[in-house]
């Protein structure tokens, strides 16, 4: 990606999944390689697995941090719930990188709503022509960790072409922001699938 370019990235999910984590990687890449970059967070009650969705705005240095709707070229979703939640922002042809793995809410475990996982991909996929579905489960197995979904979409973003960044621009950003001890983790993870 050129600083010329312009990229709107949404990244969602609930908290405790690394959402915020992974918007300041793809700020770092971003700033590391010249591009300006506009970031804005909302986490309201992420602490007790509430919503969290970052905007990223790259290669746009006058504009607002925040979107407005159908203006996202990218959704990185970490529960496919939270993907379909943030629809709206995609603009036509934009792509959806997202787990499959939910994180069911606690309403309904406890005799609310059921949570239809097979429903909310079924609606993703008949509304995204560009859907990447990503199995967090298999990744977490492999891996030996769950704590790097993040950077593992960050690397599908990337391979996918939509992110604006490389696998390369990421393990830099990794190397800038994380401990040495995190560094093989995530790097595996960047590589994953």
């Amino acid at each position: 990606m050129s600083a010329n370019e312009n990229t709107n990235v949404i990244l969602c999910g609930v908290g405790g999944q690394g959402t915020i984590l992974a918007s300041k990687l793809i700020a770092a890449a971003a700033m590391s390689n010249g591009i300006p970059v506009k970031t804005a967070e909302t986490i309201g009650m992420a602490q007790r697995g509430g919503s969290v969705f970052s905007h990223v705005r790259l290669g746009q240095p006058e504009v607002s941090p925040l979107m407005g709707r159908a203006t996202a070229d990218l959704i990185i979703a970490f529960e496919p719930a939270e993907a379909v939640r943030q629809l709206a922002y995609l603009r036509p042809g934009g792509c959806v990188v997202t787990s499959t793995r939910p994180v069911v809410p606690v309403s309904a475990m406890t005799g609310g709503p059921t949570y239809d996982l097979e429903g909310i991909l079924g609606l993703l996929r008949t509304r995204v022509d560009n859907l990447v579905e990503v199995d967090a489960a298999g990744s977490e197995e492999d891996l030996g960790s769950a704590k790097c979904l993040n950077v593992v979409l960050l690397g599908a973003a990337a391979r996918v072409g939509k992110l604006g960044l490389s696998i390369e621009d990421l393990r830099e950003a990794i190397h800038q922001r994380l401990p040495q001890k995190l560094w093989e983790l995530n790097e595996r993870a960047l590589g994953y699938a």
